[in-house]
């Protein structure tokens, strides 16, 4: 009996032990992958995030932030028509691997907005008509699931604020949806020290350009 009772407390030991020093990969390379990130080296922060993503298969984390890096960093490329579509389409990748590992999730489905927002702004005649009623669509969807969330009041805002300035409307009734996106921030606390919680910043200068 004391062996037994032994042997299950050395088993349990060794599986807590083999846990956490996963635990402890998985955290240190998502903070080198971020450390990349914010140093502006997007390619190698895109690809440690697809490894950890490979080792991480049931994470929708890793797979978002691959995803989001090549997306946004999107936005620089948007004259260089060959190598932004390579780059969306290993993005919008990722982000189907996101989605697989989390369904109805508000976050990934921002950045799939986002993704096709990128598609609009390199080229609006091409693909304006088809990509611009699915944006609308994405952003209407998230807000159902989690109108709360504060990426979601944030981007959805800031879309509907470009469509009215692209189609010369007034763009002041979009600001107060700034404000109230700001307060969400405010109170906004993620669920891990790795999930989403950017935006407040962009918030802050969507509010001052309002002012303006």
């Amino acid at each position: 009996m004391y062996r037994l009772a032994l042997f299950i407390i050395l088993l349990v030991t060794s599986q807590v032990e083999a846990q956490t020093q996963t635990e402890s990969k998985y955290q240190t390379g998502m903070q080198k992958a971020m450390a990349l990130w914010q140093e502006n080296n997007t390619e190698d922060a895109a690809n440690l995030f697809e490894r950890i993503a490979s080792a991480e298969n049931d994470n929708w984390l890793p797979s978002y932030y691959a995803a989001q890096v090549l997306i946004l960093d999107g936005f620089t490329k948007l004259q260089d028509t060959k190598t932004l579509n390579a780059q969306l389409l290993r993005a919008q990748d990722f982000i189907n691997d996101a989605t697989t590992n989390s369904k109805e999730n508000p976050e990934i489905i921002v950045m799939q907005a986002i993704l096709y927002t990128v598609y609009v702004a390199s080229d609006g005649a091409k693909y304006g008509m088809t990509l611009a009623p699915k944006v609308e669509q994405l952003y209407m969807k998230a807000q159902k699931l989690d109108p709360k969330n504060p990426r979601v009041v944030l981007n959805k805002a800031e879309w509907n604020m470009g469509s009215a300035r692209y189609f010369g409307q007034d763009t002041k009734p979009f600001c107060k949806e700034f404000d109230k996106a700001l307060e969400l921030f405010v109170n906004f606390k993620p669920e891990s020290e790795f999930h989403p919680n950017w935006g407040k910043e962009r918030a802050e200068a969507m509010i001052a350009s309002c002012k303006e």
